[in-house]
């Protein structure tokens, strides 16, 4: 069947058994991921403007070929990878139904990503991308676009498969998507450092299953020890949900919460503390969500909230709070404005309407919201 996303039309394969995410033929399409593409698709004009000389794009798990097709339609020189020689067949037969020049590629992407530099490469596996990794931030030049769908691994709902994917520790809290992101941006970066470069994310998101994240790279060691300096660990109690952050890659738990006292305290870690997205590059991105984007309106909403959002390695959930407190709720727009009157930096967080982010801790929220 055909689909159409942007300005271009793309052949995809019809669902099996009428399910929205289908694969047919072998080849996989995701309608859910529409958005995800949108916002590339934004990310890449944006980027672009940023950095002209970055005109190489590799759809690295190419499938249908959707990516690479629009990125092409954005004047990228693009190559599109598979294994699957019925998808290298599709996207090569994509590109050309929309008049656009492109290479389409029988092989594995390792292989590929270890024998030719990409200015850009986009990795969006199914479940993890750690597989890839290595090979991209290896021979990545500028931008290196990553998707994880393995969410339970990476917040650590699934503690012992993440732990072996990520080399980290991550923790099944209340800000699990936080978790997930930070948990995937640590093991992105350490990665990267390796090959002694910087992968510094300019632009992150966590929406439904999935996190995405766009990491540009630097060449340098000097560069590569200053994002290792911004990773660290977060320890985080269960009783009282007090947590806090410490940089380096030693871990220094507390013996009991330095709030309550208990004993249920919880580390998490190595995590990535530093900033997940540029406000102004999320700006830009946002700038860039046209109208004839299936997913504009919710595009724009998710990168305004991005641009603006505090960035701290959690957040709280306002219903969890108010159910510690036994008290009844009120609206996020009146509890986040009595936290700012009060004096503290708030705002909501992107990827869950009761969440936010703010610089009080939990009795400092308490005393804000409660007091009389």
């Amino acid at each position: 069947m055909d689909v159409e996303e942007g300005d271009v039309t793309v052949e995809v394969p019809e669902s099996r058994d009428g399910a929205s995410e289908g694969t047919g033929g072998g080849v996989f399409f995701n309608p859910e991921q529409e958005l995800n593409r949108d916002v590339t698709v934004a990310t890449l004009r944006a980027y672009h403007d940023r950095e002209p000389r970055a005109e190489s794009y590799l759809d690295a798990m190419a499938a249908s070929g959707v990516r690479g097709v629009r990125a092409a339609n954005e004047g990228y020189d693009v190559t599109c990878a598979d294994v699957d020689p019925d998808a290298v067949e599709l996207a090569e037969r994509n590109l050309a139904r929309n008049d656009l020049p492109g290479e389409t590629v029988h092989r594995d992407v390792n292989a590929l990503m270890h024998e030719e530099v990409f200015d850009v490469i986009d990795l969006d596996p199914y479940g993890t991308p750690i597989p890839f990794v290595d090979a991209a931030m290896a021979n990545g030049r500028n931008l290196v676009c990553v998707t994880a769908t393995d969410t339970a691994p990476l917040c650590g709902a699934h503690l012992n498969s993440g732990i072996r994917k990520y080399g980290a520790v991550p923790r099944n809290t209340d800000y699990h998507p936080e978790m997930g992101l930070r948990t995937l941006l640590s093991a992105l970066v350490r990665t990267a450092a390796r090959y002694d470069k910087a992968a510094r994310p300019i632009l992150s998101h966590v929406s439904r299953h999935y996190a995405r994240t766009y990491l540009e790279l630097e060449s340098g060691a000097q560069a590569a020890d200053s994002c290792i300096d911004e990773l660290g660990y977060l320890y985080h109690c269960e009783d009282c949900l007090h947590r806090y952050t410490e940089n380096g890659l030693i871990a220094d738990p507390p013996e009991a919460c330095p709030a309550c006292g208990s004993d249920r305290t919880l580390t998490a870690g190595p995590l990535w503390l530093g900033a997940v997205a540029d406000s102004d590059f999320a700006e830009a991105v946002r700038a860039n969500v046209s109208d004839d984007m299936g997913e504009a309106k919710r595009a724009r909403k998710l990168l305004g909230r991005v641009a603006d959002e505090l960035d701290t390695p959690t957040h709280y959930d306002q219903h969890r709070l108010y159910k510690q407190w036994s008290e009844p709720a009120i609206g996020m727009d009146d509890f986040i404005a009595q936290l700012r009157e009060a004096g503290y930096e708030a705002t909501r967080a992107h990827y869950h309407g009761t969440a936010f982010k703010t610089t009080a801790d939990v009795d400092e929220i308490r005393d804000a919201i409660l007091e009389e």
